[in-house]
């Protein structure tokens, strides 16, 4: 499996109500440093229904981008009981999907 398989297959593993941050996601495949390289292959996301790479958002909380729209995100997350206020991911912490729950596919 390379990179961007991995990428695609650990988002898969984000429940509803949950989110992560590009961050985790590379921290779970051991290189903290990779978090940029994450957003790249998520950019590229053809099946964002079944990827739901909406549920990928910055270390900070803030949204981060999308291919659909920023408002799109928003409104997807939303749908799922995520609360954002001014861009950021309300209760971060307590909704954060983390490295140490994610499992090899």
């Amino acid at each position: 499996m390379d990179f961007s398989e991995l990428v695609l297959s650990l988002t898969k593993q984000i429940p509803k109500g949950k989110v992560t941050s590009y961050g985790e996601l590379a921290r779970f495949m051991g290189n903290s440093g990779l978090a940029r390289a994450v957003g790249q292959v998520l950019k590229k996301n053809s099946e964002p229904i079944k990827i739901p790479c909406h549920r990928v958002v910055c270390s900070d909380g803030r949204i981060g981008g999308y291919n659909g729209g920023i408002s799109e995100k928003i409104k997807l997350l939303r749908s799922e009981g995520i609360i954002i206020r001014d861009n950021r991911v309300q209760n971060f912490k307590r909704v954060l999907f983390r490295a140490s729950e994610m499992r090899l596919p």
